[in-house]
């Protein structure tokens, strides 16, 4: 497959291009930054642009099986008021129309779930401005006719792990954290499989 990722040199879109590498998929990274991608592949294409450009965007996707964006804030850029997600959502979905790209995996988060335990709400609090980003991202894409799926993870760490476990519409029992690469291998996984269109899907890391 040819797959084209957005957020590729964020911890998420790293562990999704080094994964759709190993299982060999033609890859093309869509960043600012092409310096800050250091792996070279044949089977890789870096090119510089800005998601927010739908210009930029549509030319770049042409030929393309499925979009995987990974965008999301940095940092301290959580804890503040943006749009950023929900205007590169709103960028992609015109984009992909252009370019005749119908398959879609973006990545959400958990918090979005309406879990009543403290800590999600404690965390709710904190990233009220990064929630509302997201809300609006997703209402974007779900507004589509295209074949997407909306990937829930819970806090994300980074370790090796790439086991998941998956629930439609739900976060799994007893999710709380997972790796980054596991939710590369849950989005590759769809992709490659046909699973999970337009759902909405909590995931969770292995149980222990």
């Amino acid at each position: 497959m040819r797959l084209f990722v957005l957020g590729a040199t964020g911890s998420t879109g790293t562990q999704i291009v080094d994964l759709a590498l190993a299982r060999g998929h033609q890859v093309t990274a869509f960043v600012r930054s092409p310096r800050k991608i250091a792996r070279r592949d044949k089977a890789l294409t870096v090119i510089e642009g800005d998601p927010l450009r739908v210009e930029k965007l549509a030319p770049a996707l042409r030929g393309h099986d499925a979009v995987l964006s990974a965008l999301g804030p940095s940092g301290r850029e959580a804890f503040r008021r943006s749009t950023l997600l929900a205007e590169c959502a709103a960028t992609t979905v015109a984009a992909m129309k252009t370019a005749g790209v119908g398959r879609l995996g973006s990545v959400s988060a958990a918090l979005l779930f309406p879990e009543k335990a403290l800590r999600f709400v404690v965390f709710r609090w904190l990233l009220q401005h990064h929630i509302r980003d997201l809300i609006a991202m997703e209402a974007v894409v779900r507004a589509t006719n295209f074949d997407w799926t909306i990937a829930r993870p819970p806090r994300l760490i980074k370790t090796s792990a790439e086991t998941y476990r998956s629930e439609r519409d739900a976060l799994p029992a007893g999710a709380w954290e997972m790796s980054f690469r596991a939710v590369a291998t849950f989005l590759l996984d769809c992709v490659e499989q046909g699973t999970h269109s337009r759902e909405i899907v909590g995931l969770a890391g292995a149980a222990r």
